[in-house]
């Protein structure tokens, strides 16, 4: 199946959040080949054999947003950007479960870079990212959001710009700073490169 057109997964988005089930119907098998790739690139992540699979991730994200229409969405950005994040949010709540009933153990370390954002190693301390991203967010809300964006959403520059309403340059700028700002924040971020 040829990718879904921005102008075409928008327009379904809007026709949902309107009320028009027959939208949703037409959107999900658009959407449902990008939700899987971004569960996947979630799951890279996590430790092999990690109980949590990435059909169940996407089902799971996909059943947060439509059981809340007030979403006003923009367009398909939007759309892959919020399913982006609540992924995050169900792995690193999965993490805290897991850390809160077995407390320690060894942080890998995590490189914000691309491909795959250079995760080589499998298991990075999701909690501790979220924690640095929470404490990014309460410094500079547009450079988290642009970390969210990019590294969990997998989005463009270009994609990342549209949705934050800002230029490019805004965001390869915010890119490199919050990059710099994550790796002393969590002292054991690896810095990769700017692109």
């Amino acid at each position: 199946m040829p990718a879904p057109s921005g102008p075409q997964v928008t327009g379904l988005l809007l026709a949902w959040s309107q009320g028009n089930d027959e939208a949703l119907d037409e959107l999900v098998p658009l959407v449902h080949q990008e939700l899987r790739r971004l569960a996947r690139r979630h799951m890279f992540a996590e430790r092999p054999g990690h109980s949590v699979q990435s059909t169940a991730l996407v089902n799971e994200a996909y059943l947060r947003p439509v059981n809340s229409r007030a979403v006003d969405w923009q367009n398909r950005a939007h759309f892959f950007a919020i399913s982006s994040q609540l992924m995050r949010r169900i792995l690193v709540d999965y993490a805290r479960a897991k850390r809160y009933q077995k407390r320690g153990g060894g942080a890998a370390n995590i490189t914000l870079d691309e491909p795959w954002m250079g995760l080589a190693e499998k298991g990075p301390d999701r909690v501790a990212l979220d924690d640095a991203l929470t404490a990014l967010a309460g410094v500079d809300p547009r450079m988290s959001k642009v970390v969210e964006l990019r590294f969990f959403g997998g989005l463009s520059v270009k994609e990342s710009a549209e949705v934050l309403k800002v230029s490019a340059d805004t965001v390869m700028r915010d890119w490199r700073l919050a990059k710099a700002w994550l790796a002393r924040e969590m002292g054991k971020c690896e810095v990769g490169n700017d692109t």
